[in-house]
């Protein structure tokens, strides 16, 4: 049977509406960021929404990067585990090893329209059998020894990234 690989892509959404305290701190710091590094792309103040920015203002997509700094300290927080995401015993195991942060929509004026997201990359995982909407991975392949699993249900914002088969 081919040995399969996969890596796993989950897109933390963060805005107004979130509820858990580190998507606050995420939001509030990132948002106060953002009115910060915009001004060295707005000096005149001619526009007040992060896509008039990228759309007339040449180098405005640096505000990706320049704001992710208010994030990196959040991130550290997680120890490399990937937030949402459990397995069917309700636990975090999956981990991960790079990121990408994105400015979504951001106002000047109104704070309430300010959204982020975190795309978290994880380790690569032995990808074993499709259950109905589940996958079984396990951070090893299964080569006649017994290895451990983690069960997990396919949902919203989490996504197959890459695939890499061996026969």
């Amino acid at each position: 049977m081919a040995t399969r690989t996969i890596t796993l892509c989950y897109r933390k959404i963060i805005d107004a509406a979130s509820t858990k305290p580190w998507e606050k701190l995420v939001f509030e710091d990132t948002y106060a960021e953002f009115r910060m590094q915009a001004q060295l792309y707005n000096q005149e103040k001619k526009f007040t929404t992060f896509a008039e920015l990228i759309q007339h203002v040449s180098g405005a997509e640096q505000l990706h990067f320049l704001v992710s700094a208010a994030a990196i300290g959040y991130l550290q927080q997680l120890n490399e585990i990937i937030p949402d995401v459990v397995n069917n015993l309700g636990k975090h195991f999956l981990r991960f090893t790079k990121f990408q942060f994105e400015i979504i929509n951001s106002d000047l004026s109104d704070k309430s329209r300010h959204q982020v997201a975190v795309n978290f990359y994880s380790e690569p995982l032995f990808w074993h059998e499709t259950i109905d909407n589940y996958l079984l991975v396990s951070d090893r392949p299964a080569t006649g020894e017994e290895v451990a699993t983690n069960l997990f249900q396919i949902q919203p914002y989490l996504t197959i990234h890459t695939l890499h088969t061996e026969p």
